[in-house]
């Protein structure tokens, strides 16, 4: 087994794909369930807050 520096570098390095790659799945999941499952709006807007507030108000009658 590897130690050192240049271990510790590759493992923090795969962790960042792995979130980078499970954002990206994420916005991507987001954006087909609101275009296409959803209103049919502009896949775009899911990820701008102002639509993230209106969906928190919906839930929390706010």
């Amino acid at each position: 087994m590897e130690t050192g520096k240049g271990y510790v570098f590759r493992q923090l390095l795969l962790v960042l794909i792995v979130c980078l790659i499970s954002l990206a799945s994420l916005a991507i999941g987001l954006m087909i369930g609101y275009s296409v499952l959803g209103e049919g709006k502009d896949p775009i807007s899911i990820l701008k807050p102002e639509s993230w507030q209106a969906i928190i108000a919906k839930f929390t009658g706010k």
